[in-house]
């Protein structure tokens, strides 16, 4: 007969692991995508088929080149067009630009946030809830930050107004 089970009374020791190992596992999930989300690891990730598919290439190449050698010596017929080498270069290329775009994108993060920091020098608190580690000093949070960004946009357009009309004002006069 089952023993009923009092939920004041301590879990056993594999309910504990268990639910231990769920934590890990959700964490872990967290981690890989947040990795999946970074283009740095996205490049990480495409070194590897970067390089078998540039080996694949290769081999290609020098099988064409031993077919072709063959056939310009007489020693075998011509054979029949084989796009192998193109398409393995085609998927080289993919890559490649993959990789490309991955690190332009990760250029221009860097750039943003070198000017976030130059312009705009205090920490903003994200509403997330991902780990952050502890900032120093006073920071905004993110819907003020938001609201300090809104009044630089508007001034910048009174500026640009108001040079328009002094550029305007002066082609007028002339």
């Amino acid at each position: 007969m089952p023993q009923p089970t009092n939920p004041q009374m301590a879990p056993n020791p594999q309910q504990a692991q268990q639910v231990q190992q769920q934590v890990q596992q959700q964490m872990q999930q967290q981690q890989q995508t947040q990795e999946k989300l970074d283009n740095i690891s996205k490049v990480k990730s495409l070194i590897g088929p970067l390089r078998e598919s540039l080996v694949i290439a290769l081999k290609t190449a020098a099988q064409t080149l031993t077919q072709n050698s063959l056939v310009d010596v007489g020693s075998s017929k011509s054979p029949d067009s084989d796009h192998r080498f193109n398409k393995n270069m085609e998927e080289f290329y993919s890559i490649c630009d993959q990789i490309e775009l991955h690190l332009k994108t990760s250029i221009e993060c860097l750039s943003q946030n070198a000017s976030s920091v130059r312009y705009f020098p205090m920490p903003v608190i994200p509403t997330r809830t991902e780990a952050i580690p502890a900032q120093e000093g006073p920071a905004l949070s993110y819907p003020q930050f938001l609201i300090t960004v809104k009044s630089q946009v508007s001034f910048l357009r009174e500026i640009h107004d108001a040079l328009v009309a002094a550029s305007n004002s002066l082609n007028s006069n002339e």
